[in-house]
């Protein structure tokens, strides 16, 4: 599995620990907040690409900040862990926005499990047996499949909401792209806190690209974005 960024929000400092280190060395980036409401701070400035939720957590419970996540994003796979392993938790971690939960204790291996099996459903792109999609933007080349943008000896590893964002761009280069439709195929949402996050994301892309003077993303406004790149 690729390298992803992982929210891990867990009370527990030393487990919160272990589990941090644990990811980590599986190569992933992740980021551990002590409670509900460091771990909704965190999500609303990063960019994640799976949320690791412990139930009960002091100022914000787990289903308090998966409702909230799921208020400006509606596809980034949430997994609880839970001391509980009642129905009524269960049903109620469903409910909130939740895509699986595993009760403690646990295995490493175990979570290890969950998380790809999770993203194997709900974040396909990430997986590493499709075929590489490379696209040429000017002098740059992107590559889909493995999240890097190229120029020269210069690399730039996106995250998938990014990667998301470029590849719409890009197939539809030289055109104006409607705000609504970037929402609806990469946020999966039309709201206007995804609708900040994606200029947000917009203004991300256009620093990557800032090495070739011929590639550009014009905002068309009040109706969405082109990105201009030479015609061959």
């Amino acid at each position: 599995m690729k390298k992803i960024k992982i929210l891990l929000a867990e009370d527990d400092r030393n487990l919160g620990t272990v589990l941090k280190a644990y990811l980590d060395a599986k190569g992933h980036d992740t980021i551990l907040a002590m409670d509900g409401e460091e771990a909704l701070k965190a999500f609303y400035q990063e960019d994640f690409d799976f949320c690791i939720l412990d139930v009960m957590m002091p100022l914000k419970d787990g289903f308090t900040v998966a409702k909230q996540i799921r208020k400006s994003n509606k596809s980034v796979p949430i997994l609880f862990l839970t001391a509980k392993s009642q129905s009524q938790d269960i049903i109620s971690g469903f409910n909130a926005g939740g895509d699986d939960y595993i009760t403690k204790p646990f295995s490493m291996e175990e979570l290890m499990a969950r998380i790809k099996a999770i993203m194997r459903r709900t974040l396909p792109n990430l997986q590493e047996d499709l075929t590489h999609q490379i696209y040429k933007i000017g002098n740059y080349s992107f590559d889909f499949t493995s999240q890097i943008l190229k120029i020269g000896d210069t690399e730039f590893n996106l995250t998938a909401k990014e990667s998301e964002l470029l590849k719409i761009l890009v197939e539809n280069a030289n055109e104006v792209i409607d705000r609504s439709i970037i929402l609806q195929n990469v946020w999966k949402d039309d709201s206007y806190f995804a609708a900040r996050s994606m200029d947000v994301y917009i203004s991300r892309l256009r620093k990557y690209l800032q090495e070739d003077r011929r590639v550009q993303i014009i905002n068309s406004h009040k109706v969405g974005f082109r990105l201009v790149v030479p015609e061959d």
